[in-house]
């Protein structure tokens, strides 16, 4: 691996744990908003809470941290990408945040908030895997 890519891949990383940040910044604020504001069982709130950090960070995905990935023209590319990163990234995260947060917070008694940082943190290396190779994938060569 080359000097250049390394550095690319270490920027790239870098981006996606900065969106991830933020995107966990998003999580927590609407999980605490749905759970003791609204009164929303822990696990709806956590599903509800982690689509609106998914949504959030593909947009900064798309257009940040893998914007030099050839998206196409129009919205099609778009949606299509969109779509991906929901039925990739965002069922991963769903589903291991639901499970993690049942383990730690209904069985372990962690508190919610505690929980759902810990389930963030297991899933993000999957979902940036996922999000490189998959979702914002490389143009194929002709």
């Amino acid at each position: 691996m080359s000097h250049a890519t390394a550095r690319g891949i270490v920027i790239r990383w870098v981006k996606f744990n900065f969106v991830g940040g933020v995107g966990i910044a998003v999580q927590l604020v609407v999980l605490a908003i749905l759970k003791s504001g609204l009164g929303l069982h822990y696990l709806l709130a956590t599903a509800l809470a982690v689509e609106a950090a998914v949504l959030h960070n593909f947009v900064w995905h798309q257009n940040w941290t893998w914007a030099d990935r050839p998206r196409g023209r129009g919205w099609q590319p778009v949606l299509a990408r969109l779509v991906r990163f929901n039925l990739t990234t965002g069922a991963l995260s769903i589903v291991s945040n639901l499970v993690l947060m049942r383990v730690l917070v209904g069985a372990l008694r962690l508190h919610y908030l505690a929980g759902n940082i810990l389930a963030i943190a297991i899933t993000s290396i999957g979902n940036y895997l996922l999000a490189d190779w998959f979702v914002f994938r490389r143009a194929r060569a002709r």
